[in-house]
């Protein structure tokens, strides 16, 4: 075998796994030791713990948006649903109703929104971009109207073990972060070893094949929807335990963003069917490093924006050139 040929395999090899998530990957780790140089408190065992707690939300919001990605959809209503979902909760026990009880209403409120969100995707055939942006005000709406009118609620102090989930630790590592660890396991036994799953895969390669194999595809959107809404409100319960409680005003930050920026600069692709929670992973990893030491840096909120904006647009040329749309994924429908 010739010298030429040898080289040639052997760039190939390189090429095939060079991969967006791998390019991240690796770039996470450079920006971790580039701040971890230049920044003296970045790399203190505090600022790590709390960097590993805003990642732990970070992820398991990511976890949620990459099902409804994964799909071809996107759910741009995932926080108002977390917000508004878990505050009646904790409005409800403040009214002397049991945390369990209320809790338990709070995530039917969060599947009733999810199963209209994906009842009008589904059926209505709106664009899942339109609908959740425009159903995201409406829920925070709902939720003015019918359900609290302060900004701030605290979690409840009578409730030890939602302070354990917030505060414990084992082995020096916050417990949110194993839940975390055991939400990205769960979601991956879902999406690769359910049929509910691979379907997930199948409608968001090419939803006219699925339906024409005999897939239930407008059922199962729904019940997309609806899990990423739960999964949302259980985000929202570990949000309060961690801060001692929920602002209402978080609807209106760019958190939303920030778990879309972390689904598509891990690999998960805009087109969907293609990516899993490994890039969820790698994407948390690179946007809490970045979010953190922005925020030690002390640079202001909107120089903070137009970074993640930035990220956000490369990260999307990158997504576009690597996953080319042709004419049977046009034919496919849009997000």
């Amino acid at each position: 075998m010739s010298d030429t040929s040898t080289q040639s395999r052997g760039k190939g090899h390189w090429t095939r796994h060079l991969t967006q998530e791998t390019i991240v990957l690796a770039l996470t780790v450079a920006m971790f030791a580039m701040f971890s140089f230049i920044l003296d408190n970045f790399f203190s065992s505090g600022n790590v713990i709390t960097l590993l707690r805003s990642v732990s939300v970070l992820g398991m919001l990511g976890l949620g948006m990459a099902i409804t990605v994964i799909g071809r959809g996107v759910d741009l209503s995932m926080v108002a649903t977390m917000v508004v979902g878990i505050v009646w909760s904790l409005k409800l026990h403040q009214s002397g109703m049991d945390f369990v009880t209320a809790l338990i209403i709070g995530a039917a409120f969060a599947i009733v929104m999810g199963m209209i969100i994906g009842i009008i995707v589904a059926y209505a055939e709106i664009p899942a971009v339109f609908t959740t942006l425009a159903m995201g005000p409406v829920i925070f709406g709902i939720g003015n109207v019918a359900f609290f009118t302060e900004d701030t609620h605290n979690a409840p102090a009578d409730v030890e073990w939602l302070r354990a989930l917030g505060f414990e630790r084992f082995l020096g590592v916050p417990a949110s972060i194993y839940i975390l660890a055991a939400s990205a396991f769960l979601v991956f036994l879902f999406l690769r070893y359910t049929r509910y799953g691979r379907s997930i895969y199948a409608i968001g390669d090419n939803m006219l094949a699925a339906r024409h194999t005999g897939f239930p595809v407008r059922p199962m959107l729904v019940g997309k929807y609806v899990l990423a809404a739960l999964i949302a409100f259980m985000v929202g319960l570990i949000f309060t335990a961690t801060n001692s409680g929920i602002n209402t005003r978080l609807v209106y930050t760019t958190l939303v963003y920030d778990v879309l920026l972390v689904v598509v600069l891990g690999g998960i692709g805009l087109s969907g069917g293609k990516g899993g929670v490994r890039n969820v992973i790698v994407g948390t990893l690179f946007v809490g490093v970045l979010l953190n030491g922005m925020t030690i840096m002390n640079l202001s909120y909107t120089t903070q924006n137009f970074i993640k904006s930035l990220v956000m647009l490369v990260a999307l040329i990158a997504e576009t050139m690597l996953n080319p749309r042709d004419e049977q994924t046009s034919q496919s429908g849009d997000i």
